[in-house]
């Protein structure tokens, strides 16, 4: 999810575990903490666009990472003024939760998490939270705010921050149920309409887990449907054809990349200099008009080929 998530995240955790110890200092070293493992974002300065693809929520959000990771903060932890006074283990379970976290909330949201490196390159993702969604966020700032400042010095200081944690944990765990009943709303949909697939991809698309889109993949065809949980109104499926054999025009580790990235979700439409590449399973933001035709979503990955190598770029309909 979102960074200022993120932090909000190790903070409430950070109070939680060692508020009543070294108070507000938990919570700042949870937020720093928390935010970590997306300092793998620096690496843009060191690496191109289609490589980032696969670093990005790489190895500093997998479990062995965050196993070591906590290991190496708790043991310098220890050696500070502020946490000299607190045991090595609950110095390592505390630093551990804020890494652990982090990557469990990523894997709510769209792209992917490689939990698993470097054993596997799989991109784990449940698809069913937008990466910013105040639903979530807003119960862990009020309990935060309420426990540092407002109820500092009183019995209740842990509680309302305990309270933020159960409630914005209780909605995460709704969009898991939410998302069921949505897809099987949606699965019912494409069966009226006769439309066979192999795979669906359902994802959410704003705030409040309450509009999504359904994407089935069909044998040469994206179907793509509208769904909101407080319109009656029947949608329009779009179908966009996938164009599979236009990756032929590029090298084969770049297309295998584009493949792996958007696990199957994706279409290709021919460029005035290459391919464009609609990403489906990481840019969900609904149809769009794009010089008078209608494309799946506003990003895109496009390739052009030069001098026989490929040149890989990133943009949004209408922003060109």
């Amino acid at each position: 999810m979102d960074s200022i998530t993120q932090g909000v995240l190790g903070a409430a955790i950070g109070e939680a575990i060692l508020g009543k110890k070294i108070g507000n200092k938990g919570a700042l070293v949870g937020a720093i903490v928390a935010t970590i493992p997306d300092l793998d974002v620096l690496l843009f300065l060191f690496y191109d666009k289609l490589d980032m693809l696969s670093i990005h929520r790489g190895f500093s959000h997998s479990i062995l990472c965050g196993i070591l990771g906590a290991f190496l903060i708790a043991f310098v932890l220890n050696r500070t003024k502020w946490f000299a006074t607190i045991s090595f283990k609950k110095n390592l379970l505390f630093v551990w939760l804020c890494l652990f976290t982090h990557t469990l909330l990523d894997t709510f949201t769209a792209y992917g998490t490689q939990l698993f490196l470097p054993f596997s390159n799989q991109r784990v993702g449940f698809d069913c939270i937008n990466v910013v969604d105040p639903l979530y966020t807003v119960p862990l700032i009020v309990g935060l705010v309420l426990s540092l400042w407002i109820y500092r010095k009183s019995d209740k200081r842990a509680v309302v921050n305990y309270y933020g944690l159960i409630i914005s944990s209780a909605y995460l765990l709704l969009t898991l149920f939410n998302k069921q009943q949505v897809e099987a709303a949606i699965s019912a949909k494409f069966a009226e309409q006769n439309i066979s697939y192999q795979s669906l991809l359902t994802m959410p698309v704003g705030i409040a887990n309450l509009n999504w889109y359904g994407v089935a993949k069909g044998r040469d065809s994206l179907y793509m449907l509208h769904y909101s949980m407080l319109e009656k109104e029947d949608y329009s499926i779009e179908a966009f054809p996938i164009n599979e054999s236009y990756l032929n025009e590029i090298d084969s580790t770049t297309a295998e990349t584009m493949r792996w990235f958007a696990k199957g979700f994706y279409t290709v439409e021919k460029s005035q200099e290459g391919i464009r590449i609609y990403n489906l399973q990481v840019d969900m933001r609904g149809t769009i008009m794009a010089d008078d035709k209608k494309v799946p979503t506003a990003g895109y990955f496009e390739i052009k080929t030069a001098a026989g190598k490929s040149e890989f770029s990133s943009g949004t309909v209408g922003q060109e």
